[in-house]
């Protein structure tokens, strides 16, 4: 079995490579060719652990064990920690163990710019990134790939957490305050976990496009209601968190669109400049195999990671 730490997986997983493999698995979840059973999760007073099995044809097994400590970032740590574990698809035999944190962060944001790509106006000239976090930088780097015409704006509630992360953008221009940033943008990404909503409709120019991948409420009502809503999978789209998604609870799931569908051309995305679209991401095992078998591909190729055996 190899095994692969944070640094390792981090020079591994190619951005390019990852987009891809995230188009096959939007597409594996909408085909119905993916295997991957509603997420569990063991809850404690500070946070809760999640187990994400999942299995993609012709990519992957493998399952994502998961923490989620929401005030680890007064710690200086990563409210997601993460191991991610590969498994042969026809004997069953492990084959690989890495570190899941990185994955995680960026198959999140990469999940995103990809749904971005396919809902958002093909003109995009300005993305607005909300948050400071790991989350606000993967954006800031996913978009910039997908985007890369497009000028990016970042705010944040904590100006020293916003000039730090300004500091590593020296294209970004920084906004004083939410509402600043985000008038006027063709597309707003959400990465704040906030406890309430963070934007407002009257705030979003026609033709917006919104992503949220954040876990708390930050989208607000009126927003849900007036965008047309599209999701990794509609069958957890309006299930009770942490399988679901607290602002989607009380949608209909037949109202939502997988982006799996829009890729595969079974359900129409974007109709016309003017409409407004919301991705809202809830993450799925299926982003975290097909992540980890680009790790893994490239470890092999590369001779990198420490062999175990079991």
């Amino acid at each position: 079995m190899l095994v692969l730490d944070c640094d390792q997986v981090r020079e591994l997983l190619d951005p390019g490579e990852l987009a891809e493999a995230l188009r096959t698995a939007f597409r594996s979840i909408s085909d119905g060719s993916a295997s991957v059973p509603s997420r569990v999760a063991a809850l404690t007073p500070a946070g809760l652990l999640g187990a994400m099995p999942g299995y993609v044809p012709d990519v992957g097994l493998g399952a994502k064990l998961v923490t989620y400590f929401p005030n680890n970032h007064d710690r200086g740590m990563p409210g997601h920690q993460a191991l991610v574990a590969l498994f042969d698809a026809d004997d069953g035999r492990p084959l690989a163990l890495m570190d899941g944190t990185h994955i995680t962060g960026m198959r999140t944001a990469m999940s995103a710019a990809v749904a971005a790509q396919v809902l958002a106006r093909p003109d995009t000239s300005t993305v607005t990134v909300l948050g400071t976090g790991v989350q606000a930088r993967e954006h800031l780097n996913a978009f910039a790939r997908v985007f890369p015409a497009a000028s990016l704006r970042l705010a944040g509630r904590t100006p020293e957490h916003v000039q730090a992360v300004a500091a590593a953008y020296p294209q970004v221009e920084v906004a004083s305050h939410f509402e600043e940033a985000v008038r006027g943008a063709d597309v707003v990404c959400l990465c704040t976990d906030a406890p309430d909503p963070v934007i407002k409709r009257a705030w979003l120019a026609d033709g917006c496009h919104v992503s949220s991948v954040g876990s708390g409420l930050e989208v607000d009502a009126q927003t849900v209601a007036a965008a047309s809503v599209f999701v990794e999978t509609r069958a957890a789209a309006t299930q009770p968190f942490p399988a679901g998604s607290r602002e989607l609870a009380e949608l209909d799931p037949e109202s939502v669109t997988e982006v799996g569908e829009v890729l595969l051309g079974t359900r129409p995305g974007r109709r016309s400049r003017e409409q407004l679209t919301l991705y809202k991401s809830m993450g799925h095992a299926t982003e975290d195999v097909v992540a980890a078998a680009v790790v893994y591909r490239a470890a092999l190729a590369a001779g990198v990671g420490a062999t175990l055996s079991l």
